[in-house]
C-alpha cells in the first residue's frame, strides 16, 4: 500500500488508516462488540488486542494511525507498541485529537463516557498529555468534533495556540460530526492567524448513508486540506451485521467476492476528495476484510445503485445519537 500526500500538510499517509476509538477503551458504539471482545475488557486485554491490530495493520502496509485523548488508554497502548517495535517518528504517521476527556473510569456501564471541553485550558492540558504519551511521534493534532456551538473556531486564544503548534512543526486539523459538518468545514477554511491558515486537515463522517459533507470536503480538498474519513461503516450498520447487508449492498458485495464492509469502504475510496479512510476494526479478521476494499473497483452502475442508501442527515445522526455504548 503506497502512501500519498495528506493534502498540503507535509505528511504522507496510506489510503486506509487504523482508528483506535473502538479498542482504546472498554465501551464504544458498534454492533456486535460482545462477540468481538467477549467479557474480558481489562486494560491488559484491550492493550493486547490493540497491539494485535497494529501489528496486522502495519504488516499490511497501513501507515496512518488515528487516536485521541478521549479514547481511554489508546494513546498509551499505541505508544507502548511504537516503543516495543522500535518504530521511528513518522513510521507510521500518528494523529491524535484534543477536546474530549475520557471520564468513564474503565466502565462499560458508565452514564457518561466523555466530556467535551474546547477551552484553551483543555488544549494546553491535553496537548501536554498527548506529548507525554507519544513524544515526537505525534505529527497531527486535531480539534475533536469541532462545532460552531462550542465557539472553538472563534476562540482567538485557542486558534493562536494552534497556530503556534503549527509553527513548531505539528500539523493542525479538526474533526467534525453531526448534521452541521458542512458548515463547520467551510468555517474552518476562512480562519487565519497572522494571515496564515490554521487548519491543514479535516476528519469527517462520509459514508453510503451520510453524504451531506461531500461538497464541503471537496472544497476543503481543493483548498489543500488532507481529508480523512471516519465511520465509513456507520458504526457497524454497513457490515454483515447491519440491516442493509441483505439488500443491494450485499448483492454488490457478492458480485465482487468480498464482504459488505469492503464495498462500503471502496465507495469512500472512490471519492476523489478523500485521502484516508479509517478502519475502526476490533478484530484482525475485520481489518483484513476492510483492507479488501483496496482490490475493489466499483462500476458506475454499482455507484448509482448504492446512492439509493443515502439517508437524510438528521435521520442518520439521530439514530447514531441513540445508539448504546457497549
Amino acid at each position: 500500500m503506497r502512501t500519498r500526500p495528506l493534502g498540503a500538510s507535509g505528511l504522507a499517509a496510506t489510503p486506509i488508516g487504523l482508528g483506535l476509538a473502538a479498542v482504546g477503551r472498554p465501551a464504544y458504539l458498534g454492533l456486535g462488540r460482545a462477540d468481538d471482545l467477549g467479557d474480558d475488557r481489562s486494560v491488559a486485554f484491550m492493550q493486547k488486542r490493540t497491539h494485535e491490530l497494529l501489528d496486522a495493520a502495519y504488516g499490511a502496509g497501513v501507515r496512518y494511525i488515528d487516536t485521541a485523548r478521549s479514547y481511554g488508554f489508546a494513546e498509551r497502548f499505541l505508544s507502548s507498541w511504537l516503543t516495543e517495535r522500535a518504530r521511528p517518528p513518522g513510521d507510521p504517521v500518528v494523529g491524535s485529537k484534543w477536546g474530549y476527556t475520557y471520564v468513564a473510569d474503565w466502565s462499560t456501564s458508565a452514564g457518561v463516557h466523555e466530556v467535551k471541553d474546547h477551552s484553551i485550558g483543555a488544549l494546553r492540558r491535553q496537548y501536554a498529555e498527548s506529548r507525554t504519551e507519544l513524544g515526537d511521534r505525534l505529527l497531527l493534532y486535531q480539534v475533536h468534533s469541532a462545532t460552531l456551538e462550542t465557539g472553538v473556531l472563534s476562540d482567538d486564544a485557542v486558534l493562536t495556540e494552534l497556530a503556534h503548534l503549527k509553527e513548531r512543526g505539528i500539523a493542525i486539523g479538526l474533526s467534525v460530526s453531526g448534521p452541521g459538518q458542512p458548515d463547520v468545514i467551510r468555517r474552518s477554511l476562512e480562519i487565519r492567524v497572522d494571515g496564515e491558515p490554521v487548519f491543514q486537515t479535516v476528519q469527517a463522517t462520509w459514508n453510503l448513508l451520510e453524504r451531506s459533507a461531500g461538497l464541503a470536503l471537496a472544497e476543503a480538498h481543493e483548498a489543500g486540506y488532507g481529508v480523512i474519513v471516519k465511520e465509513a461503516l456507520a458504526n457497524g450498520r454497513l457490515t454483515s451485521r447491519g440491516e442493509l447487508a441483505a439488500g443491494v449492498l450485499g448483492e454488490i458485495a457478492t458480485g465482487h467476492g468480498v464482504n459488505v464492509d469492503a464495498i462500503a469502504i471502496a465507495a469512500v475510496l472512490a471519492n476523489e476528495s478523500v485521502d484516508v479512510v479509517l478502519s475502526g476494526a476490533v478484530t484482525v479478521a475485520q481489518l483484513s476484510s476492510n483492507l479488501e476494499a483496496l482490490s475493489v473497483q466499483l462500476s458506475a452502475s454499482d455507484i448509482e445503485a448504492l446512492a439509493a442508501l443515502t439517508e437524510p442527515p438528521t435521520q442518520y445522526w439521530s439514530r447514531r445519537q441513540s445508539s448504546r455504548w457497549s
